[in-house]
């Protein structure tokens, strides 16, 4: 089939890498110039374990290519993708502008019948609004050109996209025809020869669906996060603890470790998001505004055991953080726990070295010009040198088990903040050095 993606942001590139790679012929559109020479240069804008081959190899067969001219893009496809920035407005609503202008931009050209997908994470409500801007262009053409809306929200996990993409647990279609849901029966499946994983519905449904996957993954990391915070006020320990309900099926492992809390492009924007949408509908949603609230305080938490440790005066004091993007295997620092982390310690007077496999240069990015931060992106120990302490931010695989003899011997100070309790306090102690962690004793 012939697909046209509108973005070439995180969904809008692994869905049309994804796609290209069952043998589709993949038109990827975007405004930005620079960005789209660099996907043409084998450049990817983002970092995404396992893309960029894809992209790489799906391109130099013909099967994926990038151009910014919307006229080619409506030319090309028969399914066009909205994949573009739902960024959060100023009430924490989602900002629909971009989304809305690639509908009417498809409004001004389309000559024949074709399926617009809303691929982006939006309200509910949203295809009604894509179909009014798409309608509304026609008019003012006076042309009558038959098209239909579908919305497919994406489930992937940064860091393991391209899996979830080409392993999916569920394809979930919203569709008001049988014409356009059957031209995505047919896109979707090669990704159904195992067993059927097609879920269809109304497209309100399927709106919605995205926001209540992603606002009950964070309802579970910001419940657990709040146990633990009771865990240290009541002396227990929140891993037995999480360890004792994780055994439980109805309840299982995942997404139950405490930690500095969420970040990313997804669960902070959306939980927001749906929670502004139910005020609009004069619905008091305050498991949301919890969720929310008890996040932005637990990535504090690390900031908090600093000054437990050291005062709030740290002048003088220099800190490593391990750990910039939200999550491993991404460098993605968008919301992320390691910001406020810095921020803070800067703002306290002290010095910071990071370290991130990946983040380092989206760290650099973002604080291009800061004065007491450094950052390293080879060596983890690199940033110990005559530190005070160390901070855990992002739980990286390579962090796990650390060489202690080379902590004490490179930091100044002796004490570890383990944000993401990979360690064994047991054993942090009994190398010499002060432990602590979240909700741990």
């Amino acid at each position: 089939m012939n697909i046209t993606i509108v973005g070439t942001g995180y969904v809008g590139l692994v869905t049309g890498a994804c796609l290209s790679e069952m043998g589709n012929n993949v038109l990827c559109i975007d405004t930005n110039e620079e960005k789209v020479a660099g996907l043409h240069a084998g450049k990817l804008p983002i970092y995404e374990h396992g893309l960029d081959s894809i992209v790489q190899d799906n391109a130099a067969d013909g099967r994926l290519s990038f151009s910014t001219n919307m006229d080619e893009g409506v030319d090309h496809g028969e399914v066009m993708f909205i994949a573009v920035g739902t960024p959060p407005d100023e009430d924490g609503s989602a900002d629909l502008r971009y989304v809305l202008e690639v509908a009417n931009s498809i409004g001004e050209r389309i000559d024949r019948y074709c399926t617009i997908v809303t691929k982006s994470t939006v309200p509910v409500g949203t295809a009604k609004k894509v179909e009014s801007a798409i309608s509304s262009a026609l008019k003012r053409r006076e042309e009558d050109v038959e098209f239909s809306v579908v919305s497919n929200p994406e489930f992937l996990k940064e860091g393991a996209a391209v899996e979830d993409f080409m392993k999916p647990d569920r394809i979930v279609i919203g569709a008001d025809d049988d014409r356009a849901l059957n031209v995505m029966k047919h896109l979707y499946a090669p990704f159904n020869r195992n067993h059927e994983r097609i879920i269809v519905m109304d497209i309100p449904s399927a709106e919605l669906t995205k926001y209540t996957a992603n606002a009950m993954l964070a309802t579970k990391i910001s419940f657990m996060n709040e146990m633990s915070n009771l865990a240290e006020k009541l002396g227990a320990d929140i891993e037995s603890v999480r360890i004792g309900i994780g055994a439980d099926p109805r309840i299982g492992y995942s997404f139950i470790y405490p930690g500095c809390g969420y970040g990313g492009s997804c669960f902070p924007k959306d939980v927001q998001a749906l929670y502004r949408t139910a005020k609009e509908v004069g619905y008091d949603a305050e498991i949301l505004e919890a969720v929310e609230s008890v996040n932005k305080r637990q990535k504090q938490k690390p900031v908090e055991k600093v000054i437990e440790h050291f005062g709030s005066d740290l002048k003088d004091r220099s800190f490593a953080l391990w750990g910039l993007a939200f999550k491993p295997n991404t460098d993605d620092m968008r919301d992320a726990p390691s910001r406020v982390v810095i921020d803070s310690l800067l703002e306290m007077g002290a010095t910071v070295k990071a370290f991130d496999p990946v983040a380092t240069t989206e760290a650099e990015r973002i604080y291009a010009g800061r004065e007491g931060l450094t950052l390293f992106a080879d060596n983890p120990y690199d940033a110990l040198v005559d530190v005070d302490a160390v901070i855990v931010v992002t739980e990286w695989k390579v962090f796990r088990t650390p060489d202690l003899p080379r902590f004490k011997e490179a930091m100044r100070g002796n004490v570890v903040i383990d944000g993401r309790n990979i360690f064994s306090p047991e054993v942090i102690r009994e190398a010499g050095l002060v432990y602590y962690g979240i909700g741990r004793r």
